[in-house]
């Protein structure tokens, strides 16, 4: 089956996805995830590319990015990937592939899309069962995001900024809306986005999109994701 292309959109957030292969774990000790922030940050910032969130499962990875160009993501990821893996095969006295094909990445626009998106991603822990509160679970950029503790990882996006005018009141915006579930019906249309690859996004932004030239793929959900 041929691949479809990437849509991809300057300074329009990324949700990204990526598996371990055949779901097994892709991190095993506390090193690993430390390991892999530490290739993100730096990668990120080679390949222009703000991080607003992510979260790292065990057998999976959530990132939240707007690249400053068509092409920086991918390059975040390919880069990202050949870095984590040749550190985890090391560590792990293993050898071979460790992620699941391709990385899933759909656009992620407008207020009420980039924040869901956030909260999302940030309490996949909690609906998993791992954690009561999202605040538990170490890594996730939830403790960045909410003033708990200092992320440097993090850029924050220009939907998280216009919460409040001041940091801390930021910060307190964010907590009171990570306390309300997402709402059934936007999480199965964020689930939905996530694993078809199509915009998650207001009508005209998708109208915009197609009116450049864009194909976008219509909402049919894929395989049930995390």
């Amino acid at each position: 089956m041929a691949r479809h292309p990437r849509l991809t959109c300057q300074g329009v957030a990324l949700h990204v996805i990526q598996r371990g292969n055949n779901r097994n774990d892709c991190f095993r000790v506390e090193g690993d995830y430390w390991t892999y922030l530490s290739y993100l940050r730096h990668v990120a910032g080679r390949h222009g590319c703000a991080v607003h969130a992510y979260c790292l499962m065990t057998n999976h990875v959530h990132l939240l990015v707007t690249p400053a160009a068509d092409g920086d993501c991918g390059a975040l990821m390919r880069d990202l990937g050949r870095c984590y893996v040749r550190y985890f095969n090391r560590r792990h006295a293993r050898s071979g592939t460790l992620w699941e094909g391709r990385f899933r990445s759909n656009l992620v626009e407008s207020e009420r899309y980039v924040l869901a998106c956030h909260r999302y991603i940030e309490l996949n822990p909690v609906r998993a069962g791992m954690v009561a509160a999202p605040l538990e679970y170490a890594w996730s950029s939830h403790g960045g995001n909410t003033g708990a503790r200092t992320d440097l990882l993090l850029t924050p996006h220009a939907e998280f900024l216009a919460l409040a005018t001041s940091e801390s009141a930021r910060h307190a915006a964010y907590r009171r809306l990570v306390e309300e579930a997402v709402e059934g019906d936007l999480l199965r249309e964020i689930r939905a986005a996530a694993n078809g690859g199509f915009p998650l996004a207001s009508d005209d932004f998708k109208s915009r999109i197609m009116a450049s030239g864009a194909r976008v793929r219509r909402g049919k959900p894929g395989p049930r994701g995390g």
